[in-house]
């Protein structure tokens, strides 16, 4: 008997659902009576609790009761129409794997300096955890979840200490791309694109950047045209760029490299002939585009389930990676043939 009273008082949630095949989320919403729970399932594991008599300590009672099963994603305020297929399916990765772990998604936007948006989900208790889709190097969001204790991370990197993040390599993405087409012999590899506030930019910068270094070529700022997002600046970036008499012009983005390919096509300027033209990100935008475009790809999809799992971990309050880094490929077509 005393074996069995032993037995009893150490059952945990984590015994239970081992026991019955389901999720610890799965437990731990039969007990609270919260969150999204077949009947079914609810019966199986209440009937099994009441069998082993299983009585949850307080604590995990009240852990339990103060889940939502809910995960909260800040989408930027200031994305672009070629960020929006990205983002979808990011989202979707995300979703996917929510979904599959019995937990909702909160979308929410945010501007740059604003966390209005974020502190209202957070601050009225509706989800467990933050995922934030866009990241600056001065980033009030980031501060905000670390002040409030609240478990997070981001898709994309930053300079924070102690921020847990998972993003594409795009440092390495970007200086592999420069460097074969250093090595298929262009000398004047011009940049264009790209908020410097953005991390990303800044990742994409240090790639090109490094190339440059391994292959031996002095970095000409007279080239470097970041901050460029308007359609004028854009077209203004592209004549400077021609001006300084550059081979090749490689796009920080899907956006500015519409922009780019259109001004050239208004100066009569073919491609690949007369310039190359490269984009650091293929999105669905450019499939059609004639000239093809040699670009970087990146699984969308993969980043968001990573980025979930990862964030349900630390939920979970397990232990994960503080900095995941997924992989890419460099695909060369026409436009730099």
């Amino acid at each position: 008997m005393g074996h069995t009273k032993e037995h009893e008082k150490k059952l945990t949630i984590t015994d239970v659902a081992k026991a019955l095949g389901v999720s610890k989320t799965t437990v731990s919403r039969a007990i609270s009576g919260k969150g999204r729970i077949g009947s079914e399932t609810k019966e199986r594991v209440l009937e099994y609790i009441q069998e082993h008599n299983y009585k949850p300590n307080v604590l995990a009672k009240g852990l339990a009761q103060l889940k939502t099963f809910n995960i909260g994603i800040l989408l930027p305020e200031d994305y672009t129409v070629v960020d929006l297929p990205f983002f979808q399916t990011c989202l979707i990765g995300v979703q996917e794997t929510a979904v599959s772990m019995d937990y909702d998604v909160l979308l929410t936007m945010g501007k740059e300096n604003d966390c209005t948006q974020l502190a209202r989900m957070v601050e009225n208790h509706k989800v467990d955890g933050v995922i934030l889709m866009r990241t600056f190097t001065k980033d009030p969001h980031i501060e905000y979840l670390k002040s409030q204790g609240i478990p997070f991370l981001t898709v994309g990197s930053t300079y924070y200490q102690g921020v847990v993040q998972v993003d594409n390599d795009h440092q390495s993405a970007c200086r592999e791309l420069i460097s074969i087409l250093l090595l298929k012999g262009m000398k004047r590899i011009g940049l264009i694109g790209g908020i410097e506030s953005h991390v990303v930019t800044q990742s994409r910068l240090q790639g090109y950047v490094d190339a440059c270094k391994m292959a031996g070529v002095p970095i000409d700022k007279s080239i470097i045209h970041v901050n460029v997002e308007k359609d004028m600046m854009i077209e203004l970036g592209v004549e400077k760029l021609l001006e300084n008499g550059v081979d090749c012009i490689v796009c920080l983005d899907d956006a500015v490299c519409i922009h780019v390919l259109n001004k050239l096509r208004k100066e009569s300027i073919s491609v690949p002939k007369e310039m190359k033209v490269a984009s650091f990100y293929d999105s669905s935008i450019l499939e059609n585009n004639l000239p093809s475009i040699t670009s970087l790809y990146f699984d969308a999809r993969e980043l968001g389930n990573v980025a979930c799992k990862t964030l349900l971990e630390i939920i979970e309050g397990n232990q994960v990676k503080m900095r995941t880094l997924l992989g890419y490929e460099v695909i060369l077509k026409e436009s730099t043939k």
